[in-house]
């Protein structure tokens, strides 16, 4: 009976121990779940308090993004407004500047201004009788042409094309478009008119003309089918050639009195001379030497490249850009190094008949930059610019000179 009992006590006290083990992992566990739970219930109330918060951060920035939207369009209004008075005030700057008394360079010297002017109004007969009068008169003079510019009609911007200096011309006895571009080359470009150039893209399907030479510079000029162009190689002197466009050939080459370092405007320092032509011939722009402040003028004769006379117009290389002739007057353009409105602020006349308070102080419309070159046509009465490398067309209205 003692041993039975003692295994009884023992598979008692076995029991016991094992309930108490079992007792112990089921708390654990349970206390484990608990802390669980805390730290579920926890995360649940942080998200909730994240989101709500989130919520509000994003109806402020839809606040703050409602009412930056709102100045954006107010600030806007403002700037159309703004501009809007920009282009007024541009209106009335050139309405006053075409009131203004005009400045010129031309000299005052003998002059006998005549009591009467030219009426467009007067009778064909009393107009032939007059001009008759003082057809003796004038027939001494480089020119005899009686037409001054009195302001820039329209402008007309056609394309931009190539580098942002060149040339571009019309023949005055033809319809035939010709572009410089860049700085020098011996290739030109020929369209038939300007239309087929401005429906062009670039300068595809124009005729490549190739010259005998390069040219330097966008001082060209081309007059009854014949291109007269700058050459200048390193370190020798300065010509002017003329080229038979119908022929292809070098029909006469000149030399000229200028300095090989010298450029006559000093804005466009590739410009060595500058080959003009109005109604009267070919002109020449040029200065004598690097040391000369001012630009200098020569008749030429067309045919022969003949200098028949040459003046001093006083008027500054310094800040020049470009310039032109018309009428045997020379108009020079100005600007600054940081490119503003450009401006007429010289003017010479060869036959002294343009007196200060005739001559124009003409403003062209703020473009782009500089003028790289200014041809004149005088079929036409209108300028070819070349402003950072867009083409520009400038309409001119004129008016006749005070005889003297």
């Amino acid at each position: 009976m003692r041993p039975v009992f003692v295994l009884l006590v023992s598979t008692a006290w076995t029991f016991a121990g094992a309930q108490y083990y079992y007792q112990g992992l089921m708390d654990y566990l349970e206390n484990r779940l608990l802390a669980i739970e805390d730290r579920m219930q926890f995360w649940h109330e942080q998200s909730h308090r994240y989101h709500t918060e989130l919520q509000d951060f994003k109806k402020l920035t839809a606040v703050t993004m409602d009412g930056l939207k709102n100045e954006h369009s107010m600030l806007f209004k403002d700037l159309e407004g703004a501009a809007v008075q920009v282009d007024r005030v541009e209106r009335e700057l050139d309405y006053v500047e075409t009131q203004t008394s005009p400045r010129a360079c031309a000299n005052k010297a003998d002059k006998v201004v005549e009591q009467g002017v030219w009426r467009l109004e007067e009778s064909r007969g009393e107009e032939e009788e007059e001009e008759d009068e003082h057809w003796e008169e004038l027939h001494s003079r480089v020119s005899d042409c009686v037409e001054i510019i009195s302001g820039i009609r329209s402008v007309k911007i056609l394309k931009r094309v190539g580098s942002p200096k060149g040339m571009w011309t019309r023949d005055p006895r033809s319809s035939k478009v010709y572009i410089f571009n860049g700085t020098s080359g011996d290739i030109i470009y020929q369209f038939n008119s300007v239309r087929e150039f401005s429906r062009s893209p670039g300068v595809t399907g124009s005729r490549q003309i190739r010259l005998p030479s390069e040219w330097s510079g966008p001082g060209g000029a081309v007059y009854n089918n014949y291109l007269y162009y700058i050459k200048q190689e390193a370190d020798t002197d300065v010509q002017v050639v003329k080229y038979d466009l119908l022929s292809g050939s070098v029909t006469d080459i000149a030399m000229i009195p200028v300095d090989s370092h010298a450029t006559v405007y000093n804005l466009n320092p590739e410009t060595i001379a500058d080959i003009a032509a109005d109604d009267e011939g070919l002109w020449l722009l040029y200065a004598t030497s690097d040391s000369e402040p001012n630009i200098s003028l020569a008749k030429m004769d067309h045919a022969t490249l003949d200098i028949e006379q040459i003046w001093d117009t006083r008027c500054p290389r310094e800040n020049a850009e470009a310039a032109f002739v018309v009428c045997g007057t020379v108009y020079v353009v100005y600007n600054t190094h940081l490119a503003s409105r450009s401006r007429v602020q010289c003017v010479f006349d060869v036959n002294d008949m343009v007196i200060s308070e005739e001559a124009p102080l003409l403003y062209f419309p703020r473009r782009y930059g500089a003028h790289a070159s200014l041809k004149y046509n005088p079929e036409e009465k209108q300028l070819y610019g070349w402003d950072d490398g867009y083409q520009i067309i400038y309409r001119l209205t004129m008016k006749r000179k005070l005889l003297v």
